[in-house]
């Protein structure tokens, strides 16, 4: 039997996005050819395999599918997965030193900010917040020469849109590394990397995985010291996730371009009709012209993103109350799954916050913030006009 001809391989970099999410993280099929990698459950691997797998903590072959399909996502040359966004934050962070000084960008997680000022500021780390939307307070970076300049953008929950490219031209020129939270973008919409920046972290929990069902978290850059940082303290910290966890971050990675056109589209039709709707004081979502930073987001995002926010007319009791009385929209901490969720931040995701930081930053009592699902966006808009007919009579 004649030998069967052998294809030459495909360069990753002629493949478009979606085609690079369904055929990377596949491997390991052993004997079976299985088209669909297995989930390796155990804790410890028979020294001297050839793979080089010893103990999952350090290394399992469901982490480095993800990651090989994660960075090739992201334009990177490395990515490192995590237990959660959380514990990609706990490793970037904790790979500086007692007295460095953290820049940030003023409106971040809510969860971000208390890891900063309640955790590590116990062991000398200095954070200091700006508003980064504004290009007068740039000259800072160079002014401070900061160990690390955090952005995120979007930013969670207002919106806010930075100059990524902008601020990373900056920062190379004092040598300060800037770390992008593209939780709210997803590489789908936004790759940081490719704007300069040298990390772009996100909660694949959100929009990578898609589905609500498990924790995880990611690091992608190009910068092999950081790289090594990374895998550090993953080991050591044990921040792994678990290969289940990996394995459906993986598979739900592969729909994400899918998932995201359809997100986009309900939230901007969402947010166009909320802009007109009576009790509501104002909307915003990056794609809205009515946004402050419309016409940077048009240039930067390939779309809006599923999150829309809005300030209702009433209290913080007005608001949670509108969100109790959704039916499709589900009110929980969240977002980024195919399902609706609503939010509260200042009783939830940003609880953590003192009430005066959060005023200060335009994060009032009356905000709710929508993850807007898959769903068909005409159930979902009856469904807020209804809630809002209750609540705003």
């Amino acid at each position: 039997m004649p030998a069967q001809p052998v294809n030459p391989p495909i360069s990753k970099n002629s493949l478009g996005f979606t085609t690079r999410a369904v055929h990377e993280g596949r491997g390991f099929a052993g004997t079976t050819g299985a088209v669909m990698p297995p989930v390796f459950l155990t804790s410890t691997f028979q020294s001297g395999n050839p793979d080089g797998f010893d103990y999952t903590r350090s290394g399992n072959p469901n982490f480095r599918l993800l990651e090989q399909s994660a960075a090739a996502l992201e334009g990177a040359r490395f990515a490192t997965c995590f237990a959660s966004g959380v514990s990609a934050i706990t490793a970037v962070v904790s790979s500086l030193h007692s007295g460095d000084l953290v820049l940030a960008e003023e409106n971040l997680y809510g969860c971000t900010y208390r890891l900063f000022e309640r955790v590590f500021a116990k062991f000398g780390l200095q954070v200091r917040y700006l508003d980064l939307s504004r290009t007068e307070h740039w000259e800072e970076i160079r002014r401070c020469r900061p160990a690390l300049v955090w952005l995120e953008s979007p930013t969670n929950p207002l919106l806010k849109i930075l100059d990524i490219a902008g601020l990373c031209r900056l920062a190379a020129e004092v040598g300060a590394p800037v770390l992008v939270d593209n939780t709210f973008a997803s590489p789908y919409l936004q790759r940081p990397l490719e704007l300069g920046a040298t990390l772009s972290l996100s909660s694949t929990t959100k929009y990578i995985n898609g589905h609500s069902d498990c924790l995880g978290g990611l690091v992608a850059t190009n910068d092999p010291a950081w790289h090594d940082r990374l895998v550090f303290a993953q080991k050591a910290l044990g921040l792994q996730p678990s290969p289940f966890d990996a394995w459906l971050t993986t598979r739900g990675q592969r729909t994400l371009a899918l998932r995201m056109e359809r997100h986009c589209a309900n939230a901007l039709t969402l947010a166009q009709w909320l802009e007109q709707r009576k009790g509501v004081r104002h909307v915003r979502y990056p794609f809205l012209p009515s946004h402050p930073q419309y016409e940077l987001a048009r240039r930067q995002m390939k779309a809006g993103s599923g999150i829309v926010v809005a300030e209702l007319d009433g209290s913080a009791e007005t608001a949670l109350e509108f969100c109790r009385r959704l039916r499709l929209f589900t009110l929980a901490e969240s977002l980024g799954g195919v399902e609706s969720l609503v939010c509260h931040p200042a009783t939830m995701t940003h609880a953590s916050v003192p009430r005066e930081v959060r005023l200060k930053v335009g994060l009032s009592d009356g905000l709710v913030r929508f993850s807007v699902g898959i769903e068909d966006v005409e159930d979902l808009i009856a469904d807020v006009d209804q809630a809002l007919g209750k609540v705003l009579r």
